[in-house]
């Protein structure tokens, strides 16, 4: 099997075809193509390549900007503010921290990262929450 991949590597038979036309719209063209195998002499893969160029612009005027869509309100307590914490299964159940960000997806189930100043069991100071955990501090 390698000798048939290095024979087909030597193979290669570029020829490429410049053809100019009087419509400025030059035309390129380039086709390769690999010998077949002793075995099977009525298979041949060829591959062309052909590159035009775009037609010209006619209008003067530039097309009308799409109107942009509004940004929908952003979800959940601003970045910075204090949380307290209502899961009850959370180290830091009623607890404050403070907000460091918040996912805007709405698939996320816990978009809310919040950071403590105090660390739980495994030395660790920040946790996800979901939107109806956390609730703001005045």
């Amino acid at each position: 099997m390698a000798s048939s991949v290095a024979s087909a590597a030597c193979g290669f038979v570029v020829a490429p075809n410049l053809t100019s036309n009087t419509a400025t719209t030059p035309k390129i063209s380039a086709m390769v193509s690999l010998p077949a195998p002793k075995n099977n002499r009525n298979s041949r893969l060829v591959v062309r390549a052909e590159e035009q160029a775009a037609p010209a612009a006619t209008t003067d005027a530039p097309p009308a900007p799409a109107p942009k869509a509004a940004k929908p309100p952003p979800i959940g307590p601003p970045r910075g503010s204090k949380v307290r914490i209502l899961r009850k299964e959370s180290y830091w159940y009623k607890g404050v921290g403070s907000v460091v960000a918040v996912d805007q997806d709405p698939k996320t189930r816990y978009p809310v990262v919040v950071r403590f100043n105090k660390v739980n069991y495994a030395n660790v100071s920040t946790n996800n929450y979901a939107l109806d955990e956390v609730e703001p501090v005045t």
